[in-house]
C-alpha cells in the first residue's frame, strides 16, 4: 500500500486527507517512481478549490523528483535507480510512490539535488516560457514582476536579470524585499503601503514597464495595467488572490494600446520535444549554479494541508517542498 494525499470534495485545506492505496505495476511505457520530495505550488490550490476544476477524488501536485523503481514494457530510456524528475503533471504527486509515462521523466544530473529538482521543474519550465516565448525578454527591457520572493518570482528576477532586464519587484515585507534584492531585483515595491503603479512611474521616469508578470491577479490587476508603458505586455499567470473580474476590452486601448495574455505552461511544453528542451536548459543553469532555487519550507507529506495553509496566507518565501 502506498500513502497519498486525495480530496474528495473541493474547499479549503482541510480536505486533504492522508489515505492509501494500492498501486498496481506500471502499465506499457510507464515507470514507477519512489519519491523523494514532491513540489508545491499554486496550482494545487486551484485543484483543490474546484478554481481548475478536476474528476474527483483527486490527488494532487505536478511535480516531483524520485528514483525509478519499476519499469513497463517498451521502456528503454530509463534503468531502475536513475534519479529523475517531472514537471508537467499528470495530477498525483502527493504520493509516496506513483506510476507515470516515462515521457514525463527527465533525468536529474549528479550537481542537482532531489529537493532542488522537486522543487524547480514546474516553476523552473513557467519561468523559461515566460521570459523566452510568452514575451522575449532582451537587454534594456525594464520589467516588474509580483510576488517577487515566491517560488516562480525568484526564478524570473534571476532570469530576467541573466537577460540583462532591469528588475522591478512587489514584495509583502522587508524580509521579502531582501530575498529579492538578493536574486536579481533592482528596486523594491512594497505593495501593502506603496502605490505600485505610481512607484513604477516614478522609477521609470514616468515612461512605464515593457511587461508585467504577475501572478496575483484580482488585487494587481489594475495597477499592472498601469505600470505598463503603451505596447506593453501583462502576463497574467496566475491568480492567487482570485480570478480577474470581466473588465472592458476599450481599458487596453486606453492605456496605450496594451497587449493582454493569460498563458498556461502546458500549452508551452505540450510538445514532448521542447518540454525536454526547456528542462534540459534549465538542469544546466541549476547545475553550474547560474540559477539557484530557493527552498524556503519543507513539509512532511502527511502534512500537506497546513503547506497549502502557508502558501494561500502568503507566510512562505522560495519553493516549498513535501517529504513521503
Amino acid at each position: 500500500m502506498v500513502k497519498a494525499i486525495e480530496f474528495s470534495a473541493t474547499g479549503g485545506p482541510e480536505v486533504l486527507v492522508q489515505v492509501e492505496k494500492e498501486l498496481p505495476l506500471p502499465g506499457p511505457d510507464e515507470v514507477r517512481i519512489k519519491h523523494t520530495a514532491i513540489g508545491v505550488n499554486f496550482i494545487d490550490t486551484y485543484h483543490r478549490t474546484g478554481l481548475y476544476p478536476v474528476k474527483l477524488p483527486a490527488i494532487p501536485g505536478l511535480e516531483a523528483a524520485g528514483i525509478v523503481d519499476k519499469l513497463g514494457k517498451g521502456v528503454t530510456s530509463f534503468a531502475r535507480g536513475d534519479r529523475v524528475a517531472y514537471g508537467r503533471g499528470p495530477m498525483g504527486a502527493y504520493a509516496e510512490e506513483r506510476n507515470i509515462r516515462a515521457v514525463e521523466c527527465v533525468k536529474i544530473p549528479d550537481a542537482v539535488n532531489d529537493d532542488l529538482a522537486a522543487a524547480s521543474m514546474l516553476k523552473g519550465l513557467t519561468a523559461w516560457f515566460l521570459l523566452h516565448q510568452t514575451f522575449p525578454v532582451k537587454k534594456g527591457d525594464t520589467i516588474l514582476v509580483h510576488a517577487a520572493a515566491g517560488g516562480v518570482g525568484l526564478l524570473l528576477c534571476q532570469w530576467g536579470k541573466k537577460l540583462g532586464a532591469r528588475v522591478i519587484g512587489t514584495v509583502g515585507s522587508e524580509q521579502k524585499a531582501t530575498l529579492a534584492r538578493q536574486n536579481g531585483c533592482d528596486e523594491i515595491i512594497f505593495y501593502r503601503t506603496d502605490n505600485v503603479a505610481e512607484r513604477v512611474q516614478r522609477l521609470t521616469g514616468g515612461q512605464g514597464v515593457d511587461v508585467v508578470y504577475d501572478s496575483v491577479g484580482k488585487d494587481t490587476f489594475t495597477a499592472s495595467l498601469d505600470s505598463l508603458h503603451p505596447l506593453g505586455m501583462l502576463v497574467c499567470f496566475g491568480q492567487s488572490s482570485g480570478p480577474v473580474p470581466p473588465f472592458a476590452l476599450s481599458e487596453l486601448a486606453k492605456r496605450g494600446s496594451l497587449f493582454l495574455t493569460r498563458p498556461s505552461l502546458m500549452d508551452y511544453v505540450r510538445e514532448d520535444k521542447t518540454y525536454h528542451q526547456a528542462a534540459n536548459a534549465l538542469f544546466k543553469l541549476l547545475a553550474s549554479g547560474e540559477l539557484k532555487v530557493t527552498l524556503g519550507q519543507r513539509f512532511p507529506l502527511s502534512l500537506a494541508a497546513k503547506a497549502h495553509q502557508a502558501l494561500e496566507g502568503r507566510e512562505t518565501t522560495g519553493a516549498t517542498i513535501l517529504v513521503p
